[in-house]
């Protein structure tokens, strides 16, 4: 058995005490034997301790055993039946002889999962409440004892009217009901008492429930591919399918899936689809139950790995259990989302639409009718099967049209073999592709429904790939194509000037573009070899290059493609971990780029990119660095590669920039040129005139006599994130210490600087952010932080720099092994390090304190989280100033990883 499987695994005692109720060979439940023991001599307690105990030991061992979950959760509420009803008599019957015992919801649909709410309506006829009152308590007490959590109400049918009335989810529940013990013309009064004649006609049963729908699908930002999706409540989740039922009941008064097909609603093919899908995402949340002993139905990280094992995955070269798992999760619930779509539309168009009217022409294929696009016969994919790239390209041309029309989204569905090597080399489907691309409305959308609907991964076979396809880390928040998608979503609202507020600098650029085309299939090709194994970016391009030259782009724009495409990461990169303040950095970075088409193109895409990732790890700060970037960039292609910016040119430039801002702060130019010189060349380079003005004003200000540290605290102007200053005594304690206290309050360090002055005085700088990517706004924290900065550093040794705060449980799931690197950077004189490690609370502190001991100083840190890894950059010297020596990096990167390895 696998390593998941222990946890389900039954011991012999309670395999044994199961056979107590099931027949021989522990198959299936023997309902003789369960009645009889439920009526024996036990106390009434004892009695259904033990049934149920034997019968959830029971289902536990046929799930392990491999049973269908359909067949495990039916026999669940019947077992719950013969349970409640035999509560029933213990303790009400005698009471409430006329009452019924109704199961409602997933109970009353006979779907019950280990830990399922057990909801129960006692129905009572007119005048019993006093006496319903007196005698239901105890009964609910008992299954409580017995360890059923029963959600019960009591109603009488014409209360049972007014509730539904009144809201629909009462409504909703009392569909979803039989009867198990009571008066059968009680239960037929609550029925006729809240049918669609008496209480939310069909009509308004639908509105509702689509509203209900679509507010759902937004708290999960509309798309099934969250990294911890939840398999009951997700867009394409199981709550999809129960809206399928609830809307059919209410309008052909069965919830039977089986009926869409004899309706014509489903084909027999698309109905066997959906049921193996439920059985599914059944086999899922009854794993799921099982594994935590509670109602969870969300599949988190801590689950996947353990229910990919349990279901028989196994790790291949380029795809781990997990990611298979969760592949076949996705593509499960993009089927289910598609079929809601149709199914769901059908129904709109069968109850919300008058059938009268003449359908509207639109071409000798398509024809509009109720506002939905559909096709003129059957076999128009058949005769002419470009129709199936054309539907998307037309809904593009009519933005006032709802959308496709379900018999017509069947039909693509059916054709998709008709998307063959033949039909991706035609000429006419080329031209097809390309008008959607460059269309000027519809872009995305068109995209987003031709991979609902299979289309896009059938003309773009590596696409069709990567459906699904997860990377099991936190820093990937999206399947590979909702990513590409939510990219080239990006990419299209920097094109439109609706949205010119959110990034005006990128807005500026995309509108410029001759062809945006090319940013768009830069996009769309990115990631579209991850898995394969290799280099995902150099085997991308030439997918890219091949499917440019294909459609028929020139030369020029193809290789635009493929470059772009291998080079995606560069600038993002390049902007994280090396010093950009450098100038050499930004000649080496200008010059791979070649010339302002390139680099307009690449920030674009980067920008698209990051932001399409992971929303959570998208910043003003890493917007601020990589506008910066792009702007050193600009200026040095724009001076000529040949000429590249000169050292004292540039710090000049920042020094008149900075006194600009400082002249009406009134400070003398003499006061300016005192402190500046302490400062040193270094400093100037890396920091922006802003900051430089800023600085002086808070050092001309406040320099503290003695050895006492300064700090300072201020939000950035752009918005980027909080500046701290620290003007302290040169010590190794330092940065440990200040890093520590950041930590300990929450703060996120993106960046830090410390300058080394002449007078024994170090300049250090850190930008920092809240847990949501924001900067400090409450002035009462920013005054906490300076008081907690100036304490600590004012103890020097004597404090003792402790993070206590807990890891996310997210992070405590993945296990990343400690690398240190390190390389020469000749021409600044110092040692670059680069450390990845498990990213966890006190890292940065527990690596200042290793550096300490060997007496190595920071320069500059550049702070890249990416997911649940540290991926830091670190520019530092040993304690004369040069960079390191082999054996002191040696050593170095062997204490650093003993230490951050057993870190806790």
């Amino acid at each position: 058995m696998n390593a998941a499987a222990p946890v389900l695994t039954l011991t012999d005692e309670a395999r044994q005490q199961a056979a107590t109720v099931l027949v021989a060979g522990g198959d299936r439940f023997d309902w003789g034997r369960i009645t009889a023991h439920l009526a024996g001599p036990e106390a009434p307690l004892a009695r259904l301790r033990t049934v149920l105990a034997c019968g959830n030991a029971a289902l536990r061992q046929r799930f392990i055993d491999g049973q269908p979950a359909g067949e495990l959760i039916r026999d669940r509420a019947r077992l719950l039946d013969a349970v409640v009803t035999a509560a029933w008599r213990e303790t009400a019957a005698t009471h409430l002889p006329d009452a019924a015992l109704v199961p409602v919801g997933g109970y009353g649909r006979g779907e019950l999962h280990p830990c399922s709410d057990v909801d129960l309506l006692v129905l009572i006829p007119d005048g019993q409440q006093a006496v319903a009152a007196e005698a239901v308590p105890p009964f609910v007490t008992l299954l409580w004892d017995a360890g059923i959590e029963i959600r019960q109400s009591v109603r009488t049918a014409a209360e049972c009217r007014e509730d539904a009335r009144a809201d629909l989810t009462v409504m909703t529940t009392l569909m979803e009901s039989r009867l198990i013990l009571g008066p059968d013309p009680l239960y037929r009064a609550m029925e006729s008492a809240t049918a669609p004649d008496q209480v939310w006609p069909d009509r308004d049963f639908f509105a509702g429930k689509l509203r209900e729908q679509q507010a759902r699908h937004h708290r999960y930002d509309d798309t099934a591919y969250n990294l911890e999706p939840d398999v009951k409540g997700s867009p394409g989740g199981l709550r999809d399918i129960h809206t399928i039922g609830w809307v059919a009941r209410r309008h052909f008064g069965s919830g039977d899936l089986e009926a869409l097909v004899r309706q014509g609603f489903l084909t027999a093919p698309e109905l066997r689809l959906l049921l193996q899908a439920r059985e599914f995402l059944w086999r899922i949340r009854f794993a799921l139950h099982l594994l935590t002993g509670r109602h969870e139905d969300r599949l988190l990280f801590d689950h996947q790995a353990r229910i990919a094992q349990l279901f028989g995955y196994q790790d291949a070269s380029f795809m781990l259990a997990v990611e298979q798992f969760m592949q076949r999760y996705y593509r499960t619930v993009m089927d289910l989302s598609r079929l809601n779509e149709m199914v769901l539309q059908q129904f709109q168009e069968a109850i919300l639409t008058s059938p009268e009217g003449e359908p509207e022409q639109v071409n000798e294929r398509f024809q509009v009718r109720h506002g939905f696009l559909e096709v003129v016969a059957d076999d128009v994919f058949e005769r002419q099967p470009s129709a199936l790239l054309e539907v998307f390209w037309l809904l593009q041309q009519r933005p006032d049209l709802t959308g496709v029309s379900a018999r017509t989204i069947s039909l693509v569905r059916r054709s998709l073999p008709l998307i063959d090597d033949e039909f991706r080399q035609d000429p006419r489907n080329h031209r097809l592709f390309l008008q959607i691309l460059r269309a000027p409305a519809g872009v995305t959308h068109e995209l987003r429904r031709m991979n609902r609907y299979g289309v896009l991964g059938r003309y773009v076979p590596a696409f069709g790939r990567v459906v699904g396809r997860m990377q099991y880390d936190l820093f990937h928040a999206y399947t590979v194509d909702e990513h590409t998608l939510f990219v080239v979503s990006n990419l299209r609202r920097f094109a439109l000037p609706r949205f010119n507020h959110e990034f005006p600098r990128c807005s500026e650029l995309m509108q410029s573009l001759p062809s945006p085309e090319v940013a768009y299939l830069a996009g769309l090709f990115h990631d579209i070899a991850k898995g394969r194994g290799g280099d995902h970016s150099e085997l991308g391009a030439i997918d890219a290059e091949a499917f440019c030259l294909e459609h028929g782009l020139s030369r020029y724009d193809a290789r635009l493609v493929a470059w772009l495409v291998r080079n995606h990461l560069f600038l993002s990169l390049t902007a994280q971990k090396r010093d950009i303040s450098d100038p050499a950095v930004i000649a080496d970075f200008a010059r791979r780029v070649g010339d302002e088409t390139h680099l307009a193109y690449l920030y674009l895409l980067t920008v698209a990119d990051v932001r399409g990732t992971n929303p959570k790890l998208w910043n003003s700060w890493k917007a601020q660095l990589f506008e910066e970037l792009y702007a050193l960039a600009l200026q040095a292609l724009r001076r000529g590669l040949e000429n590249p910016v000169d050292k004292d040119e540039l710090i000049a430039g920042r020094k008149a920039t900075a006194r600009e801002l400082l002249a009406t702060a009134g400070l003398a130019p003499a006061t300016v040129d005192r402190l500046w010189s302490l400062l040193g060349d270094d400093y100037f380079l890396r920091c922006r005139p802003e900051e430089i003005a800023w600085h002086t004003r808070a050092l001309v200000a406040g320099t503290p006599a003695g050895d006492r540290a300064l700090v300072a605290v201020e939000d950035e102007a752009t918005g980027a994130g909080t500046s701290i200053l620290v003007y302290s005594p040169q010590d190794e304690y330092n940065f440990p210490t200040a890093t520590a206290v950041l930590d300990e309050l929450g703060l996120n360090i993106a960046d830090a600087r410390v300058v080394r002055l002449g007078n024994g005085f170090s300049l250090a700088t850190y930008v920092v952010l809240e847990n949501g990517g924001t900067r400090i706004g409450d002035p009462a924290r920013r005054e906490q932080l300076r008081r907690r900065l100036e304490q600590a550093l004012g103890a020097g040794s004597n404090f003792t720099p402790r993070v206590t705060r807990r890891p996310p449980r997210q992070v405590r799931m993945f296990t990343t092994p400690t690398h240190v690197s390190f390389a020469t950077d000749d021409v600044n004189g110092r040692t670059v390090m680069e450390i990845v490690a498990g990213d966890r609370p006190g890292l940065l502190c527990q690596v200042g304190q290793v550096l300490k001991g060997h007496h190595v100083a920071v320069q500059a840190a550049k702070i890249v989280t990416v997911g649940e890894r540290a991926e830091d950059v670190f520019y530092v010297t040993d304690a004369a100033g040069n960079p390191l020596g082999a054996s002191a990096g040696d050593a170095l990167k062997a204490d650093l990883k003993q230490a951050l390895d057993t870190m806790t």
